[in-house]
């Protein structure tokens, strides 16, 4: 269950090089890869979500 730790991490590089993706490709190109976006915008969900479960779980286990 280690991993479920570092999984988080996984999604916040994910939506880190997406970003850099949509900028580059904003200066070079001037356009936007929506896909990227939304691989951005995902990624942050998930990882704020996979945060707040993880610590909530934390809290659970402890009050046992």
């Amino acid at each position: 269950m280690k991993v479920l730790k570092y999984t988080k991490y996984v999604y916040l590089l994910v939506a880190v090089l997406s970003i850099v993706k949509i900028v580059t490709t904003w200066n070079s190109e001037g356009r936007i890869d929506y896909i990227f976006v939304a691989f951005g915008v995902v990624s942050l969900f998930m990882f704020f979500f996979r945060r707040h479960y993880e610590k909530k779980f934390e809290d659970h286990s402890k009050n046992q």
